[in-house]
């Protein structure tokens, strides 16, 4: 399979249209060489509406507070490959949040989608994503530490959602000291200085 083939075959993936109630609609962004690969849950009701990854307040803290980059910079294809597990919104839980995402759309594609993309780093958005690619690990091991994903490095960070403020609020270090970390490493792939 080539990798014009994958993206179209993706894109015409329907499989969870009966469990979402809603038409799927995959969302994903990037080219082959893009030197950074994101991988999160799955997109916002937001995303799903404007088709454009991250354009929500998640995607607000991500790119201008994490990361410290502008939206050219993100959307950017030569940057980042954004990905997730589950390629399409799954619908709202009812409680504030969204359903889980399916984890047979990222048994589906995502390895597929790893093994063409010849990036330089990982960043991993969110505890359902890291739980997916490091299983048996607990979230916190994985935010404070460096990791290998595919033989390069990973880092993984937890999902920025207003809903999870609970977590900022017990893990300061994470914001205070981790996340410079990690945005160097974005800096450095992306070749940006001051």
């Amino acid at each position: 399979m080539e990798f014009d083939e994958l993206k179209e075959s993706i894109l015409a993936c329907r499989d969870c249209a009966e469990r979402f109630g809603h038409t799927p609609s995959p969302i994903f962004h990037g080219t082959q060489h893009s030197k950074i690969m994101q991988i999160s849950q799955a997109p916002s009701k937001n995303v799903h509406l404007t088709k454009r990854p991250f354009n929500d307040p998640s995607g607000d803290k991500l790119k201008y507070q994490w990361y410290q980059i502008t939206d050219d910079e993100f959307y950017n294809e030569d940057n980042f490959y954004i990905t997730s597990i589950a390629k399409c919104f799954p619908g709202k839980n009812g409680k504030g949040g969204d359903k889980p995402p399916p984890l047979a759309c990222a048994k589906k594609w995502l390895a597929t989608e790893m093994s063409f993309i010849d990036n330089k780093i990982f960043l991993i958005v969110g505890g359902k994503a890291a739980n997916y690619l490091f299983p048996g690990l607990s979230l916190l091991d994985l935010v404070f530490h460096d990791h290998i994903l595919n033989d390069k490095p990973a880092y993984v960070m937890p999902h920025p959602s207003p809903l999870n403020v609970r977590w900022f609020k017990e893990h300061p270090e994470f914001e205070a000291q981790r996340m410079p970390e990690i945005r160097a490493k974005v800096w450095e792939a992306l070749g940006k200085t001051e």
